[in-house]
């Protein structure tokens, strides 16, 4: 019998979506195939302590409450790390100090969503340490976290991105209410306005501004949108609103020589719209809430959108050194326009998420995809 290939799965995190990079390490590692993978979780703590032998995330789900945490427990025991040693370089430390081989690494599975995980830092480290690992690589991961560089590249590739700016919030003179609204005007944008983070996900930090014929409450809302995205980042995007519906669509690379495969395109329909046409696809609705939405793969769109949606995610995934899996999340006007809203490279696993529910309604069931990914990073 084959030996066992080894998987080290990261998990958790120092970025706002740590819970919900747990909620998803539970739902791969109850999928994975552990017949022929041998798997080492690896926990990060918010404060970015790495831990081995802590509490087991397979119990973890958007049901538990509070939503889970990697903690320090009695029993586990802090990863160290050689990168000079390569595969073989993690290391456990024990309470005398001394430290175990966790053994051989084969692959590396990083779960990670946000800032420090999927952003290219952890990218980097694993390419010093020369382990292969899933997913975008250190260009890629960094671009994508970036929403502004991701409209850069997208838009140097002539792919039709969101009307909108970028803002510092370290220059308090340009993140007044006054001073936004008159760039607002200056750009021709029409509302309402999304201000958002340039480099956070899952929601954190996106507010909705709707029109005022108040100018003082205008300038005061997006006051008070730019503070909360400050909150999060001092690059701050304010995006005009589209008439459109959000679709999105799974991309897969296997391999480094490999074709872009592409799912069929997918729709987060938000159930809340019934009665509340101003919701949008915020944490709660994406996370918190089952009955706030449903996914509709594929999409209720003509045959001939939905390729032109695949057409246009495979050209933003290349455009950006796209390498593992990303998730590409559009705009279709009414006329059939596909813009480009931004790319995830490590997307949510969860059980509701739209990346494996996307390729198993395209016929790739959900361990499959967990194999298909770490099989393409050890044939590479």
């Amino acid at each position: 019998m084959s030996q066992k290939v080894r998987v080290a799965v990261l998990y958790g995190g120092k970025a706002d979506e740590h819970s919900i990079s747990c909620v998803s390490v539970g739902s791969v590692l109850r999928a994975i195939d552990t017949d022929r993978y041998d798997v080492l979780p690896i926990g990060i703590t918010k404060d970015g302590v790495w831990i081995v032998d802590g509490e087991d995330p397979r119990a973890w789900s958007l049901n538990s409450s509070p939503l889970p945490t990697v903690q320090e427990t009695e029993h586990s025991r802090r990863v160290v790390l050689d990168p000079s040693a390569g595969a073989l370089g993690f290391m456990a430390q024990n309470a005398d100090g001394s430290v175990d081989s966790l053994g051989a690494v084969d692959v590396v599975f990083p779960v990670l969503h946000g800032p420090y995980g999927e952003d290219g830092t952890v990218q980097g480290l694993l390419e010093m340490m020369n382990v292969p690992y899933v997913g975008c690589g250190v260009l890629a991961s960094a671009a994508c976290m970036d929403k502004h560089y991701t409209k850069v590249l997208l838009s140097a590739a002539g792919i039709a991105v969101s009307p909108g700016f970028t803002l510092d919030a370290r220059k308090a003179d340009t993140v007044t209410g006054t001073a936004v609204e008159a760039q607002v005007e200056q750009e021709g944008l029409t509302w309402p306005l999304f201000v958002k983070p340039s480099r956070a996900g899952s929601s954190f930090g996106v507010t909705k501004v709707e029109w005022s014929d108040d100018r003082g409450e205008r300038q005061a809302r997006l006051a008070a949108a730019v503070q909360e995205a400050a909150e999060h980042d001092w690059r701050i995007l304010v995006e005009q609103g589209i008439d459109a519906r959000e679709i999105e669509c799974a991309v897969l690379r296997s391999t480094a020589t490999g074709e872009a495969r592409v799912s069929w395109p997918g729709e987060i329909v938000l159930d809340s719209r019934a009665s509340n046409a101003d919701s949008f696809y915020d944490f709660d609705s994406k996370y918190m809430d089952a009955s706030a939405s449903h996914v509709e793969v594929p999409a209720n769109l003509p045959k001939e959108t939905l390729q032109r949606v695949r057409e246009v995610a495979a050209r933003a995934f290349d455009a950006v050194d796209g390498m593992g899996l990303s998730r590409v999340d559009t705009f279709v006007t009414p006329d059939g326009d596909v813009l480009v809203n931004e790319i995830n490279t490590m997307p949510g696993f969860t059980a509701i998420s739209m990346y494996p529910k996307a390729w198993e309604a395209s016929g790739l069931p959900y361990s499959d995809l967990i194999a298909t990914l770490i099989e393409g990073v050890r044939r590479k």
